[in-house]
């Protein structure tokens, strides 16, 4: 049975985060606000409740989830090198919208899915999601709802498509973009190959990749989804 609370009522908000942070900690699922559209959350190092979120979306392990972190030294202890570039992107655009793809610490025990060794990191632009992500620690987090189906941009459209999947709703409004985060792909900036792609566009638009990246940021037709 899944539990709905209203972030905006005070009497709700701290059994909610509680909730919250007891479903994570038993490998259950959860949906918070974050600053693009509705997530869907699990303990990013539970490989069964990732596998639940991913079952939970209709979705195999080819579509690894992002992981939402709290701050940047999270981030930095997630992947295994930051090249100047994306230092640049982060000051510029975290907290927001801009998910980046980076390769994965290797010594770090998850299995987020077939991510060939990289891992997509977002810290979210939402006070309460930083919230749930200081006490529950990385969370991989997809949207919350239907593969195929739009993604959710009011609690109610989550809970329409997931149901009894979700041990703990927390309704914080509707969102305030309603649109995904942009993915770029800058494991170039890493090995050597450079460009950096974008594989999803969304809140952040090229041209302000390209206000950072320059000519590292590869032509629209190189990669954009």
């Amino acid at each position: 049975m899944s539990h709905l609370f209203d972030s905006r009522d005070a009497a709700q908000l701290l059994p909610g985060m509680r909730q919250a942070r007891q479903a994570i900690g038993r490998g259950e699922l959860i949906v918070m606000p974050t600053d693009t559209v509705y997530g869907l959350a699990a303990d990013a190092f539970s490989s069964a409740a990732v596998a639940r979120l991913l079952a939970a979306k209709g979705r195999g392990r080819q579509s690894p989830p992002p992981v939402l972190v709290a701050g940047v030294t999270t981030m930095k202890a997630l992947v295994a090198e930051v090249p100047s570039q994306v230092e640049e992107l982060i000051e510029r655009f975290w907290p927001g919208g801009l998910t980046i793809v980076l390769p994965a610490q290797p010594s770090l025990s998850w299995d987020l899915g077939d991510t060939g060794g990289t891992v997509a990191v977002r810290m979210p632009d939402h006070p309460l999601a930083r919230e749930v992500l200081e006490e529950c620690g990385p969370l991989a987090v997809s949207s919350a709802n239907l593969t195929g189906r739009p993604p959710a941009i009011a609690v109610d459209d989550a809970v329409d498509m997931l149901h009894d999947a979700v041990a703990v709703y927390i309704d914080g409004g509707p969102s305030v973009h309603g649109a995904a985060s942009t993915i770029i792909d800058a494991t170039g900036l890493v090995t050597g190959e450079r460009p950096v792609r974008v594989l999803r566009e969304g809140v952040v638009g090229r041209d302000e990749l390209r206000e950072v990246l320059g000519d590292l940021l590869a032509p629209a037709a190189d990669g954009a989804a």
